[in-house]
């Protein structure tokens, strides 16, 4: 592996079995790319990874942290918490086995944890299932396809595009000063559980949107074999008005070098003042 990496080669998929004890997996290969390459250095042409690693099993905390281009992490399973944690590439992939009974339904079922892509500033993530509280905290740049979550999500997002196609918690977005989100709203609860002091809502109407969300949802089924997603996709027309889009009041504004900053909106400074970390 080690002549592999420091040559740039292609390294044919690997498998293994893990479990929950098995923690940080695929940091350690994240930091020698890094180290010698890059934080995209062992991409191939058109970004796709050269280093295809399958998991089985219970992935332990932080499945993937700080992960970066080049590798990509199919996970048959389940993982705990902190997963994708300050990835800055690559991609992650979280499915239930194969054998689940017909009856289960991945939007209503838990397949990783809490704080998830905490502080990512690239990378993307399809779970075939529900993530937990504080989901994409502080996201910066990541991309994040997932079937549900809890309390908290996209609290602090800056910057990133975040799927969810499933319920959500309370206190949706606090703090969110950039990026975009797009929830599947099936109980049109949006505006009882967001926190409205930084973000606005609306239905899922531009052309560019749409497609984006509808392209996201194709790789979410071709990567995950989603129920969820084909079903969706299947009743699309069904589907499309519950969506909402989930965007910053103020985008942020750089100041050049040494400009004065200009005078505060003293009604915009009420709208987002408040948010505790």
């Amino acid at each position: 592996m080690q002549v592999a990496i420091s040559d740039k080669r292609s390294v044919k998929p690997l498998n293994f079995k893990v479990k929950n004890t098995d923690r940080n997996i695929g940091t350690k290969l994240a930091g020698e790319i890094a180290f010698l390459h890059g934080n995209h250095g062992l991409e191939g042409p058109d970004g796709e990874p050269k280093i295809e690693v399958n998991l089985d099993g219970s992935a332990g905390q932080s499945f993937g942290t700080f992960l970066c281009g080049g590798i990509k992490l199919t996970l048959t399973g389940e993982a705990n918490d902190y997963v994708g944690k300050g990835m800055c590439g690559g991609e992650i992939i979280i499915r239930p086995p194969a054998n689940t009974h017909p009856r289960f339904q991945t939007h209503e079922n838990s397949i990783l944890g809490n704080t998830v892509m905490y502080g990512a500033t690239g990378g993307r993530l399809f779970a075939s299932g529900r993530g937990g509280e504080r989901f994409c905290v502080r996201n910066s740049g990541g991309t994040a396809v997932v079937e549900g979550i809890g309390d908290h999500g996209c609290e602090y997002m800056t910057n990133g595009l975040v799927v969810v196609l499933g319920s959500f918690g309370k206190n949706f977005g606090a703090g969110m000063s950039g990026g975009t989100a797009y929830l599947l709203d099936e109980e049109g609860m949006f505006e009882k559980l967001h926190n409205p002091e930084m973000i606005r809502g609306g239905q899922l109407t531009a052309p560019e949107d749409i497609k984006l969300v509808q392209s996201l949802i194709y790789q979410h089924l071709e990567k995950t074999d989603s129920p969820r997603a084909k079903g969706i996709l299947d009743r699309w027309d069904h589907f499309l008005p519950l969506f909402v889009k989930v965007i910053a009041k103020v985008e942020p504004v750089a100041l050049p070098d040494e400009e004065e900053p200009a005078a505060v909106d003293l009604n915009v400074r009420a709208e987002t003042s408040g948010a505790t970390i």
